[in-house]
Parts: C-alpha cells; structure tokens; sequence
C-alpha cells in the first residue's frame, strides 16, 4: 500500500528554496522511474524553474497517459518532502518538447503543511462514484481532479474495474475532455498503486453507465 495516497494534499505554496544538485538528481530519478499507462505514447517532461517556482511541463497527445505518470511523480516527491500542485496554465519558459503541451506541475519545498489527515479530504463518498467492491476504489476515490469534481465513475465486478467520465455538456467540452483523460490517468494511478497486478485495457464487452464514457477496464489477472 502507498500511504503517500491516504495523506497527500496539494500544495500550493512554497518556500524559497533552491534545489542542490544532488536533490535535483533526485527528483529527476522519480520523473525518469514514472512507467508509463500506455508504452507507444508516453510523452515528455521537463523541468523548468526560475527564481519563483518549479514547474515541470508534461506534453504528449494521450492525456490519460500524462496523468498517470504525472500523479506517480506527485506522490514520488511528497516521499522525499517536495509538495506539487497540478496547473491547466501554460509555463512562460520556453517547452523544447515537439509534442503539444498538456499539463503543467508546480513544485518545491512546501510552506504549508503536506499531509492531512484522511478526515480533511473533501471528496464524494464511494456511493456517489462508484459501485460494487473493490478495496482499490478508496484509493482512486481520494485522487485529485480538475476543480475537484471527480468527474469519473467506477464499477467494480469480479476483479475488474471498468472506469468511466462524465460526459460533458457543449460548451465545456474543450476543457472537459481535456481535464476528465487527465483525472482519469491520475485515478488510475493511485488504482495501480494499489494493485499486485495492474493491467488496464479497452474492453469490447463492459457495462453501460448513463450519462458516462466508457474509458477502459483495469483487468484481473
């Protein structure tokens, strides 16, 4: 069990602080150990940092992909004391990567506190997101989202997780689509944190949710 999950919080103020460089190796082996959702297409990542902050850019065109290895990188620095904080805003620093920009990821030394207990998180309860059993659904209940709307439904049925977002109305479905891949890739995160053997795939056969895209199914096996 990663206990980082069940006491994280977003941080969003940090102290001055630069890193040496030897905590700058460091971080860089938890961004390059992040193994990626889906091999043919993990994007990239890089630091930038000026005197303010440190930001670390993530571009690639499958968005679920970027939240997971985004969130394995998250949860990778607050084991070492470093907060972070998802941010939907372009870095003003230049992006050298040739895939197009997702997602950007502030961090450093926190000026407020890291953890929290489980009490202070302020999700839905399991019944609003999900149904049927599966210890790992806490997990992805306690993941972070975009405005923090969970957006995302799970069903759990004989080991297998099939894993939905809601479907957006028209006018936010540029922003929507965006976030929901994103906090899906971030939930299934925190799923394979969990899981002896994490698995995730499109399944032909799956259950129907009103009102939800089907995204794919973490399978038992």
């Amino acid at each position: 069990m990663n206990e980082i999950i069940y006491k994280r919080k977003s941080v969003r103020r940090f102290k001055k602080h630069i890193f040496s460089q030897d905590e700058i190796e460091k971080i860089r082996s938890i961004i390059s150990s992040a193994q990626p959702l889906c091999p043919e297409s993990p994007g990239t990542v890089e630091m930038q940092s000026n005197k303010a902050a440190y930001c670390l850019v993530f571009c690639g065109k499958d968005l679920v992909n970027i939240g997971f290895i985004g969130q394995q990188i998250s949860l990778g620095l607050a084991q070492i004391g470093i907060g972070s904080c998802w941010k939907m805003g372009k870095p003003a620093g230049e992006i050298k990567s040739g895939d197009p920009f997702a997602i950007s990821m502030l961090f450093g030394i926190p000026d407020e506190p890291l953890f929290r207990s489980r009490s202070e998180f302020k999700r839905k309860k399991l019944l609003e997101i999900s149904e049927g059993t599966d210890e790992r659904l806490e997990a992805a209940r306690l993941a972070p989202s975009g405005l923090n709307e969970q957006d995302w439904y799970f069903i759990a049925d004989c080991g297998n997780i099939h894993c939905y977002r809601k479907k957006p109305n028209i006018l936010l479905s540029p922003i929507k689509n965006k976030l929901g891949r994103i906090d899906m890739g971030i939930a299934l995160c925190h799923i394979a944190q969990e899981s002896t053997n994490f698995d995730f795939q499109n399944l032909i056969a799956h259950p129907n949710k009103k009102g939800y895209m089907y995204m794919g199914t973490v399978v038992d096996r």
